[in-house]
């Protein structure tokens, strides 16, 4: 069995034009200030990193990895959630998502493609060049507008969509694969891949491919009803990234599973901050550690109630309190002999 590392914490809910959330030293004194030993970093936020460079250059690779090892800190792992998000997008979203890209492709869905495919390979790049082994991202969605079937799907209409999904990824898992990079994809609502059915519906069409594999986060299983403990034993092999986030399902008469287009406190099913939902993460850590999970535990923080820099205090503790330092040896193999083959014989009654 493998200890889990961390605690981390996941940047892009602090970065801001404020400091100390504006430059990636700045907020790497902060978060290591507050126990954190890991960060996880939003690509798309040039205030903290420059993918294209990353992509391109050892040297700054090294000087990054190198600022943050004075400070205590490792990067846990590079993130293109945004910009996989754009791999796929239904039209549907095309003016909202359009604020993902810069402005020389709003407008303009398939050179905002273009331009998400080449970041999501720079980011392949630059994971390798950091000595990183995961990385994190969305899939992007094309069915997600016709998940509940009213009026009903046209047949073909979800496989077609798979289909293509599968099309646009390939290309890049490759890379992925040439650099040594697993794909680790946020199984999240509003991406095509949202849940188990929807994982093995893509990984059957890119042919079971080695580095298509999952983000964990229990609190998006949490809204959607789905047993989110069941879900490491059955795809524990594939996950290779893990946010530790908390949530809370409290449905009542007026609204439940879908929210009622209620704004996020007023929902039945809310993020929280950790320690202040209902996920059970002492059964989560004990089964990610009997996995041999050896990545990271990363705060992904994201409360509708309170500051996000109390959340991100209490996050680091919380987290190290879970993480389970696994044990060498089963506790009674104090009372265990060699092998005896004539003694088990003796016991069974067979000799």
């Amino acid at each position: 069995m493998k200890t889990i590392k961390g605690p981390g914490i996941f940047l892009a809910q602090f970065a801001s034009d404020a400091a100390p959330f504006n430059s990636l030293p700045a907020i790497a004194d902060w978060v290591a200030g507050l126990g954190y030993k890991g960060i996880q970093i939003p690509s798309w936020d040039e205030r903290l990193f420059d993918l294209t460079l990353a992509a391109e250059s050892q040297t700054y690779c090294d000087d990054v990895k190198g600022m943050l090892a004075d400070k205590g800190l490792e990067i846990t792992e590079l993130s293109t959630h945004l910009q996989g998000q754009l791999v796929a997008v239904h039209p549907a979203f095309d003016a909202q998502f359009d604020g993902f890209a810069p402005a020389k492709v709003h407008g303009n869905p398939k050179a905002r493609q273009e331009w998400a495919v080449q970041q999501v390979k720079n980011a392949a790049l630059a994971s390798r060049r950091l000595g990183l082994t995961a990385h994190a991202t969305f899939s992007g969605a094309l069915a997600w507008p016709y998940f509940y079937p009213w009026p009903a799907r046209p047949a073909g209409l979800v496989e077609d969509a798979f289909d293509e999904l599968a099309r646009r990824w390939k290309p890049i898992l490759d890379v992925f694969e040439d650099n040594g990079v697993d794909a680790a994809y946020e199984i999240h609502p509003g991406e095509d891949l949202h849940d188990g059915v929807t994982f093995e519906m893509f990984l059957e069409r890119v042919g079971n491919h080695p580095r298509a594999n999952i983000l964990y986060d229990p609190s998006h299983f949490v809204l959607q009803q789905l047993d989110y403990l069941a879900y490491i034993d059955i795809y524990h092999e594939r996950i290779k990234c893990f946010h530790v986030k908390d949530a809370e399902f409290r449905p009542n008469g007026r609204s439940g599973v879908y929210g009622g287009y209620q704004s996020w406190v007023d929902r039945p099913g809310r993020f929280r901050s950790l320690g202040d939902g209902q996920v059970d993460f002492p059964a989560i850590f004990s089964k990610m550690a009997a996995n041999d999970f050896a990545g990271w535990a990363v705060l992904e923080w994201e409360c509708a109630l309170k500051h996000p820099e109390q959340g991100a205090a209490e996050g680091a503790p919380f987290i190290d309190r879970h993480i389970i330092r696994v044990t060498e040896h089963a506790f009674d193999d104090f009372a265990a002999g060699g092998a005896d083959r004539a003694l088990n014989r003796r016991l069974m009654g067979i000799d």
